[in-house]
């Protein structure tokens, strides 16, 4: 089974981010050594007890990775930090937690992620959940003039 470590350098390696938010021991591991590998690359860290304190982010990241965060916050603080993340701080984000943290999977769903995988981390089980801005919405076959009442009208009015 994989490990939390190898599931967000797995991340790493297929955005190939320049910029990254972490937070969290494992997700700070995995973005530092990213970083040594590409210079280029920058790492904004954020506090695992206060990663609230650090918004606004100075501008857009590529990704966010955190661990070992949302068991040291309240679950509304939690909310807070991954929406944030999710809406103003980041494109993609990859949350790994475990079940003794008051986490679940409806409380992920609601906030747009996706259940990706489950992990061992030395017989702890944990589960990661992403966030990816590109395909969290995709498009309806629906929604174009075609299928409209007034077909003439897509695009001009807005109520």
């Amino acid at each position: 089974m994989t490990t939390s470590h190898q599931a967000l350098a797995r991340i790493v390696d297929t955005c190939q981010p320049r910029s990254l938010v972490v937070c969290g021991d494992i997700a700070n591991d995995v973005g530092q050594h990213w970083h040594q590998h590409h210079e280029s690359s920058s790492v904004i860290t954020l506090d695992a007890y206060a990663p609230n304190s650090a918004f606004p982010l100075p501008e857009t990241q590529d990704l966010a990775l955190i661990t070992h965060t949302l068991e040291a916050l309240d679950h509304s603080d939690g909310e807070i930090l991954l929406g944030q993340l999710r809406n103003y701080g980041t494109h993609q984000i990859a949350v790994v937690v475990g079940p003794e943290q008051g986490w679940n999977f409806k409380d992920f769903i609601g906030l747009g992620f996706r259940r990706q995988a489950e992990l061992d981390d030395n017989g702890t089980e944990r589960t990661l959940y992403t966030y990816n801005i590109d395909n969290y919405n995709h498009k309806r076959a629906w929604n174009n003039p075609k299928n409209w009442a007034n077909p003439e009208m897509w695009g001009k009015a807005w109520w």
